[in-house]
This record gives C-alpha cells, sequence and structure tokens, in this order.
C-alpha cells in the first residue's frame, strides 16, 4: 500500500456533512487554547462521533474501517509491536493475510507513524482505521503484564542469589526501598490485578517454583511463575506491609493494609497460611473508591428487591442471608445498611473482618484471640442501645440465640449463615440448638444467593445445548416442547477470550408468613417443608437463573453449576 497523504480533518468532515462551518470555527478556538487535538476536541464538544471521524477517514482513503470491540488478539502478531510502541503510536498488529501486516492506526494520515511502524516490523504494511478508545481498551486488556512480573521476580532471584541475605535490611528499610526488585514486582502485581479486576491474588509456594494466581469473575487464572527463592522475600515483603510478625512461619497470620493503585484507594486482606514448602499468602482486593454499592445498583430482581426492602424496614427481626463463601452475601448486607444507614438510627455491624468503612455507623473487629468473640461483642453491642445490628455470620450457637433473642427484644438483625438454600435454614438453626419457638418469632426472610458469569455482550452468539443442558432447560422449563435459543460467548478481546464479562446475582427467598410460621413450630420437618416449597414456587434460584439464561444474560452452563441438573 502506498503511503498515507495528510487530511485536513476539518475540511473533511464539512465535505462529508459530519461538521458545520461554524462548529469548525469554535473546535479551532478551544484547540488554540487548550492545546487538546482537534479530533478530541469535536468529540469532546458532541460535534461528532469517534466512530465518525474514523469511518469518515476510511471513506477518504478508501481503507477499511475496523470495530475492535469483536478483535480476537493473536498474541504472535501482538509482539510485533510492544506495549509502549501500541500506546506511542496509537497501533495494533490485527492480522496478516497474503504475507501482508494488517495495522490497526487512530491516524491514518500521520507519515512518520506509518515509516517509524514500517521499520519495527520490517514487512510491508496495510492501514485499516480503527478508534483510539477501542484501540486503547485492547491494549489494556491484551497486553498482560505477565512479562514485567516474570521480569521483576527474575531481577529479585538475581538479587537473592545463592547465598543467605538479610530480608530485613533488603525488604525495608533502607532509604531505597521503593527501587528494590520485591516492590516493583509488587507493585505490578497489584497493578495487573486491578487491570484485570481480579478479586484475590494467589502466591503459592510449590517444590520447585513459586506461582501467582488471580481470581477473575470467580475463576482462578495463572499469572505467571518464578523461582521459589523469590517466595520467602515476597511473603516478608507483605507482612511488614501488613503489620503482621514477620518471625512468625509456622502459624497462620491474617492482616489487612491500605494501597493506592492506579488512582484508586484498595484496601487488601491478606491471609498467610504455612504449606510444606512455605507461606501461601492469600489476598483479597476491595476497592474503596467506586463507594458503596446500593441496593438498587446490584442488579437485583424486582420481586426480590420489594421483598427484600420490605423486611428491612421493619423495626425488628431478623433478615439472613445464605450461600457459600463468595456468593456475594456481604455486598447484598452493606448495600442494605447502606440504605439504613441514617443520622436517625444507631448501628452497630459485629464482623470477621470489616471489609468497608462505613461513615456513621459503628464497626467492631472480632479478634479472637484476644477473646473478643462475636458473642461477646454481641452482648456489648445490646447495651450500647443500637436499633440494628449487623452480625457478620451466625456461626454457632451462641452467635445465634443472641442474635434472635436482639430480634425478639425490639432490633432489627442483618447477618449471613453457610446453608446450601433457603429451605435448609431453619433446619440449620434448630440443629444448632435454637428453641423452635425463637426461630419462628424472629426470622423475617431468609434469602440465599449465588453467582453467575455473565456473558459477554460483545461476543454473544446463539448457542446449541448439549445434551445434559437439554436436560435441564427441559426440567427448568417443565415443558417438551421446543427450546427457547440460548446464547454463550465465543470469546473475544473485552472479555480475554473466556465469553464471560462480569458476574451478576441468583437470588431465592422465603418470607416469614403465617402458615409459615405454624409450620416451623410444628414438630414434623416435612410440614415446614412443604409449607416452604409451595410458597417459593417461581422465586427459587433454579427459577432466576433460567431468568437470566432466557434473558441471554448467561449460559445453561453457569447455570447448571450453580443450581444442579435435577434437584429442585
Amino acid at each position: 500500500m502506498a503511503p498515507p497523504q495528510k487530511i485536513r480533518l476539518g475540511d473533511l468532515l464539512i465535505q462529508q456533512g459530519l461538521l458545520t462551518e461554524e462548529q469548525l470555527k469554535l473546535a479551532l478556538e478551544q484547540q488554540r487554547a487548550t492545546g487538546r487535538k482537534l479530533g478530541r476536541v469535536f468529540v469532546d464538544s458532541g460535534y461528532v462521533t469517534e466512530e465518525g471521524i474514523s469511518q469518515a477517514l476510511a471513506r477518504q482513503l478508501r481503507v477499511p474501517f475496523v470495530d475492535l470491540k469483536s478483535f480476537k488478539p493473536q498474541p504472535e502478531l501482538l509482539k510485533l509491536l510492544n506495549e509502549a510502541q501500541a500506546r506511542r503510536y496509537r497501533a495494533l498488529v490485527i492480522a496478516e493475510e497474503d504475507g501482508m501486516l494488517k495495522v490497526g492506526l487512530v491516524d491514518p494520515t500521520d507519515l512518520q507513524v506509518y515509516d517509524d511502524i514500517t521499520r519495527i516490523v520490517r514487512r510491508e504494511i496495510d492501514i485499516v482505521v480503527v478508534t483510539e478508545t477501542q484501540l486503547l481498551a485492547v491494549v489494556d486488556r491484551v497486553y498482560r503484564r505477565t512479562e514485567e512480573i516474570s521480569g521483576f521476580a527474575k531481577e529479585l532471584t538475581a538479587e537473592l542469589g545463592e547465598t543467605a541475605v538479610d530480608f530485613g535490611d533488603m525488604m525495608g528499610l533502607t532509604t531505597d526501598a521503593d527501587d528494590a526488585p520485591v516492590v516493583k514486582l509488587i507493585h505490578t502485581v497489584f497493578d495487573e490485578a486491578m487491570r484485570t479486576k481480579a478479586s484475590d491474588i494467589h502466591i503459592e509456594p510449590e517444590e520447585k517454583k513459586l506461582r501467582i494466581r488471580f481470581r477473575i469473575d470467580g475463576v482462578l487464572h495463572i499469572q505467571t511463575e518464578a523461582d521459589i527463592k523469590v517466595a520467602g522475600a515476597l511473603a516478608l515483603r507483605l507482612k511488614l506491609m501488613s503489620g503482621l510478625d514477620i518471625s512468625e512461619k509456622r502459624l497462620p497470620q491474617d492482616g489487612r493494609f491500605n494501597v493506592k493503585v492506579r488512582n484508586a484507594s484498595v484496601d487488601i486482606r491478606i491471609s498467610t497460611l504455612p504449606t510444606q514448602h512455605g507461606e501461601s499468602v492469600v489476598m483479597r482486593l476491595l476497592s474503596q473508591s467506586g463507594g458503596l454499592l446500593k441496593l438498587d445498583s446490584i442488579n437485583m430482581p424486582p420481586k426480590v428487591l420489594e421483598v427484600l426492602r420490605r423486611s428491612i424496614s421493619k423495626p425488628s427481626g431478623i433478615v439472613l442471608v445464605t450461600g457459600p463463601t463468595g456468593s456475594g452475601k456481604t455486598t447484598t448486607l452493606y448495600a442494605a445498611l447502606n440504605e439504613l444507614n441514617s443520622t436517625e438510627r444507631k448501628i452497630i455491624t459485629v464482623e470477621d473482618p470489616v471489609e468497608y468503612r462505613l461513615p456513621g455507623i459503628n464497626q467492631v473487629q472480632v479478634m479472637e484471640k484476644i477473646d473478643l468473640s462475636f458473642g461477646r461483642v454481641l452482648r456489648a453491642a445490646l447495651r450500647q442501645d443500637p436499633d440494628i445490628i449487623l452480625v457478620g455470620e451466625m456461626r454457632d450457637q451462641a452467635t445465634a440465640e443472641i442474635g434472635m433473642r436482639a430480634a425478639m427484644t425490639g432490633h432489627l438483625v442483618l447477618s449471613t449463615l453457610h446453608t446450601n438454600d433457603v429451605l435448609s435454614t431453619a433446619v440449620r438453626l434448630l440443629d444448632m440448638g435454637i428453641p423452635r419457638y425463637m426461630v419462628a418469632l424472629s426470622l423475617q426472610l431468609v434469602m440465599a444467593q449465588r453467582l453467575v458469569r455473565v456473558v459477554c455482550e460483545h461476543c454473544r452468539a446463539p448457542h446449541v445445548p448439549t445434551p445434559a443442558e437439554h436436560a435441564w432447560l427441559r426440567v427448568a422449563l417443565g415443558q417438551t416442547d421446543a427450546l427457547p435459543e440460548v446464547y454463550a460467548g465465543a470469546g473475544c478481546n473485552q472479555c480475554n477470550g473466556g465469553g464471560y464479562q462480569g458476574r451478576t446475582g441468583v437470588y431465592e427467598f422465603l418470607e416469614m408468613t403465617n402458615e409459615i410460621v405454624d409450620s416451623i413450630n410444628d414438630g414434623d420437618p416435612n410440614v415446614y417443608v412443604q409449607a416452604a416449597r409451595q410458597q417459593m414456587v417461581g422465586n427459587t434460584l433454579r427459577a432466576d437463573a433460567l431468568r437470566l439464561v432466557l434473558a441471554g444474560r448467561t449460559t445453561v452452563d453457569e447455570a447448571m453449576r450453580i443450581t444442579g441438573q435435577t434437584d429442585d
């Protein structure tokens, strides 16, 4: 292809009817005053869209315009330009055809960029036009910092060498600590975790290597692997950051610290566990910059939201949210607290650990090692004249009984319980030794929830169900007629090839009506189960998961994972 030619963007847009003379005049005045690029001024002023500019350039130059939303990156081609070059030149190698490279450019009229890229790749290139926003989004996603992390790990390995090292001096506490390889490694790991929206970082020593994994949308992904010699230095530095005992390597420890990554304040919960090959470190990332979620913003179905709001608006009783670890229970409770928080109410939380700092709320961290248990804090909290109490988890009989009594004496209590579903919650409380009358009178609402991955909207396509998925759909729909169309993600740059992007909640609930209360007081558990099943028709995890499947928001495979294939 011949080298590009310079084009006056304003004249081109006027010629194609996308801009007026008056708009160009105003934009040029803004450009002179602010120094911004003229195309950016057009977009920011609302005169024309980014796609409009790119398509106009493509028409003028008679080259293709490529929508990068569905772009599938090819690693071997991407490596022809490193991340710094991709960002500097606003360029991306997107394909290879007949020995010629297709390169997406934001500004296809820049002769210098064309010459530089041709020199770097040492190949003949064919230009296509892309938008800047889409190109930068692709760069953010596809240029993983795995190599950079591995590089810092190797640098740290070289510094440690084969001899003993004074970790205390290297970690700390020297004036150039910020330049130490371990600090660079940790900072890069945190930066990459935030960029990929990871919820947890797992640092796991094995016999001959150290493995670092990220949990993204509930699934673990290997980020990098390093020499096992790095493990001790990494764990030691993280212990120093979180104020843990660096001399204790035989016992588990828990702590927390705060870091600023990508202009966001992030609370890090850290847990260390001694393993056969060293200390395993797991860190939970809790971003504080986005503000606390509200009930309206967590995509709860309207029916569930209405029932929850009705229950938390009552002056007393217990609202329980159940589900396995990592199912979003804490998020739901914090969103409810955020809605209840006001100057007229005294709210006390008893948590282990305190995950989010809430202004205007008295939060207490349980510390078992000094005998500051849930039960002890709860007893003290009741003497503080609270209106609302949040108990992080009802993990034993004493905690559950105190919470139940508080609910019966005029307090609203919010808490979680580890059960598989709503039906087993009352049975679990009875098994814990809570009197039957107390369970019946104090419970207001029991919710169970799970998190399912959301199909990537950029690569969503119709999906042919497998035989197992076909059977699940027939059972869930209760029919044998033709099944509705379902969807799955094919994988694209927006979802890192996984077909999913983000997660959303799936819920079921049981309100304590008079009939349910009577069935709990009845000595036969089958009476309670039958009454609860009748009330929960259409309000089960399966029904809610099916709703998301039919709406194309999740896959049948995800729905099966959280509800099972045949259980009711």
